[in-house]
């Protein structure tokens, strides 16, 4: 029987796929916002006929208001909400401290709440970093963060760290277990979209006239969200103490760009076809914070296996063809993107 769950981030992208999953498999859904005032007119634009199964409430994750009501009478939390920018902050601390901060003050209500399962969205940033000589991963891995990996990686890393401790100590009877997405593409509801989806819309619109040398591993936020949706719902056997890495494959960023022409072919007009020399990517890293991130990734694999979530779970993940196909089609139809 479908029962009440608390979905944190409930604006986000994945958030917003956890919730439109849980809502038609019949659950209420609690859902959290920094401002409920401001949020709830558009989540109830998109769930016009959820009424009472959806309620929404301001909480931060750097304060303890609103987290006690929020949990109040739910069976499960799905801990979406991360901090995830585009630009590098100049202080590590100021993503790492909200990510493992907000997580443990989730953990600590829900677990005051009588909550008995925990879904931490956790990131393929904890698993694929800070070992040189590796370009496969699977959820057995660990980003190594005394190789001083990026703020981003860290704060993820730390947060699924300080999240397994916790419950180790504090609530060993909590079901807990994490999902690991990679780069997050697929539908989007309206322009509040993914840092991922954010480069296929540069990709289409021209933004970005030249391929650098870098790939990514592709998941589909319907995967993503439906991962969620089962490990709420899966024997404590199956799930307890589990990481959940969702990713269909590596692609290079040419590769990407070979797909969006051949399966779209309407839409990539202004789809680039040259490469960008990895001098150009060094020089404009030291003006643009954007490609201060592409610069650390020039040239590598980190091609994370997501066949453990698929056998685990019980599902197959989406092609990444049809994920990227459909990422475009959606940018197109919201009229994100005019080409």
């Amino acid at each position: 029987m479908a029962g009440t769950v608390l979905v944190t981030g409930g604006t986000g992208y994945i958030g917003g796929e956890v919730i439109d999953r849980l809502l038609a498999r019949g659950y209420t859904v609690h859902t959290t916002v920094r401002d409920a005032a401001k949020s709830e007119p558009k989540l109830r634009g998109r769930w016009p006929d959820a009424g009472e199964r959806l309620k929404v409430f301001s909480a931060d994750l750097l304060s303890d208001d609103g987290w006690a009501e929020a949990n109040a009478g739910c069976d499960a939390v799905a801990h979406v909400a991360s901090p995830f920018p585009l630009d590098v902050p100049k202080n590590a601390d100021d993503l790492i401290i909200p990510a493992r901060d907000g997580t443990l003050r989730a953990l600590e209500f829900a677990h005051k709440a009588g909550v008995k399962r925990f879904v931490q969205t956790s990131s393929a940033a904890a698993i694929a970093y800070g070992h040189p000589d590796k370009d496969h991963f699977d959820y057995t891995d660990w980003t190594d963060l005394t190789a001083n990996p990026p703020p981003y990686i860290q704060s993820k890393t730390v947060a699924e760290r300080a999240a397994r401790d916790w419950v180790a100590q504090n609530a060993p009877d909590m079901v807990f277990c994490s999902i690991n997405p990679v780069a997050v593409f697929g539908p989007v509801y309206d322009d509040d979209m993914s840092t991922s989806v954010e480069l296929v819309k540069k990709v289409i619109d021209g933004s970005i006239p030249l391929i650098p040398d870098m790939g990514i591993c592709v998941t589909d936020v319907r995967d993503a969200g439906e991962a969620h949706v089962r490990a709420i719902e899966a024997p404590a056997e199956t799930v307890r103490g589990e990481r959940f890495p969702t990713s269909e494959k590596f692609l290079w960023i040419r590769e990407m760009a070979d797909i969006i022409r051949t399966r779209v072919p309407e839409h990539a007009g202004k789809v680039p076809k040259r490469a960008m020399p990895d001098w150009l990517v060094r020089v404009l890293a030291l003006f643009m914070s954007e490609m201060k991130q592409i610069k650390g990734e020039l040239g590598n694999v980190r091609d994370v296996s997501g066949q453990h979530t698929e056998e685990r779970l019980g599902f197959t993940f989406i092609p990444a063809e049809k994920t990227l196909e459909d990422t475009v089609r959606s940018l197109v139809e919201k009229e994100i993107v005019k080409v």
